[in-house]
C-alpha cells in the first residue's frame, strides 16, 4: 500500500470558493459521471440536504455531487448553486421534461469564529463549481475549512484553527482516498499524540477534553460553539449505495483514531462514500483503507493551516 495523490483516484473535480474575512467557504466535488454514494451520519447534532436519496431503500442509485459547507443550517441554501451549475451545462437525472441535478449537502457550524451574518450561499457554491479541476486542492483554511477549528470544549478562547486536508493510498489497482473538514469539538491525535485541540487556561499547552469531560460531569449549558467534522471517501473501486454506506461506516474509524471525543450531541460527524471507478474490490479492504486514509487527511487538516497547528 502507499500514498497517493488524492486526484489520482480519478472521476471527480474539485473546488472551493471561501470569504477570509467571515471566515466560512464551501467545497464542491463534482462528480464527472453520475455515481454511486452512501452516507453515514455519527453526530447528534447534523444539517444536511438530500440526505434521505442515500438510503439503501430509496430509488435514487446515484449522484452528481457533494458539497460541503460552512454556514451552519443557514448554508444548507448553497446546494442551489451547485444545482444551477450543473442544470446549465445539461447535467441531471433526466426525468423526461428535464434533468434534476442530485446533489447531496453538509454544513458544519462556523458562525463563531467570524461573521456569523455572513454564510455560504448559491453564489459562493456557484464559483466554486467554476474554480473546480483535476488539479490537487489546497489544503489548511479554505473552502469549508476557511472557518474550522477544534478543541471548543471550554469555549473559542482556548480553542485552535483548523481546515481542509486530503490523502488517499493505493494498492495495486486499487485506490481510495478522503478528503476532510475538520471542526471538532475534540482534540486531534497523530498516532495517539495529541497535536492540536484544547488549550490550557495559559494558552501554553494542550489539555485532554476527555478528562476535562470527565472531571466535569455534567456538561457546560452550551456546547455549540462550532463544531461538526464532515468527509468524503472516493474510491475507484465498482461499489452500490449499499455497500458505499458500509465504507462510510468504517471510515468512521478513522474520526475516532484521530478525534477525541467524536460523535458527541454537539458534532455533526458525517461522512460521505463515493464509487468512481470499475476495478473489482473486497468491500472490507475499501473500508479499512477509507479509514487509515481519513485518520492522515484529518492530520493533515490541521498541520496544513498557515501555523500548524495554530491558535485564534
Amino acid at each position: 500500500m502507499q500514498e497517493i495523490g488524492i486526484m489520482e483516484v480519478g472521476g471527480f473535480r474539485v473546488g472551493h470558493a471561501q470569504d477570509e474575512e467571515a471566515a466560512t467557504g464551501c467545497t464542491v466535488v463534482l462528480l464527472d459521471e453520475m455515481s454511486p454514494a452512501g452516507l453515514d451520519v455519527r453526530g447528534g447534532g447534523p444539517a444536511s440536504r438530500e440526505s434521505q436519496i442515500l438510503s439503501p431503500v430509496a430509488q435514487a442509485d446515484s449522484i452528481n455531487a457533494v458539497l460541503l459547507s460552512g454556514g451552519s443550517a443557514f448554508g444548507l441554501d448553497a446546494a442551489g448553486g451547485v444545482q444551477r451549475y450543473l442544470e446549465e451545462r445539461g447535467i441531471g437525472f433526466d426525468v423526461g421534461v428535464t434533468k434534476v441535478p442530485l446533489v447531496c449537502q453538509s454544513c458544519l457550524f462556523d458562525l463563531g469564529i467570524g461573521r456569523m451574518d455572513v454564510r455560504p450561499d448559491g453564489a459562493m457554491a456557484y464559483r466554486a463549481c467554476e474554480a473546480a479541476g483535476y488539479e490537487p486542492p489546497r489544503e489548511g483554511s479554505v473552502g469549508v475549512g476557511t472557518g474550522c477549528t477544534v478543541g471548543k470544549y471550554r469555549g473559542m478562547a482556548r480553542a485552535m484553527k483548523s481546515g481542509f486536508g486530503t490523502f488517499a493510498l493505493q494498492s495495486g489497482p486499487l485506490k481510495v482516498g478522503a478528503m476532510v473538514a475538520v471542526n471538532a469539538l475534540g482534540d486531534i491525535y497523530d498516532n495517539g499524540v495529541q497535536i492540536a485541540g484544547l488549550r490550557s487556561a495559559d494558552g501554553k499547552t494542550l489539555v485532554s477534553t476527555v478528562e476535562e469531560m470527565i472531571e466535569d460531569v455534567a456538561a457546560p449549558e452550551n456546547l455549540f460553539s462550532g463544531n461538526t467534522t464532515l468527509g468524503i471517501v472516493v474510491t475507484n473501486a465498482r461499489l452500490n449505495k449499499t455497500q458505499l454506506t458500509k465504507v462510510a461506516g468504517m471510515t468512521h474509524n478513522g474520526f475516532a483514531r484521530a478525534i477525541r471525543p467524536v460523535h458527541t450531541n454537539a458534532d455533526g460527524d458525517s461522512i460521505y462514500a463515493l464509487s468512481t471507478g470499475p476495478v473489482e474490490a473486497n468491500l472490507n479492504v475499501v473500508g479499512v483503507m477509507a479509514a487509515k486514509a481519513m485518520e492522515r487527511a484529518i492530520v493533515r487538516a490541521v498541520l496544513s493551516c498557515k501555523k500548524a497547528p495554530t491558535f485564534l
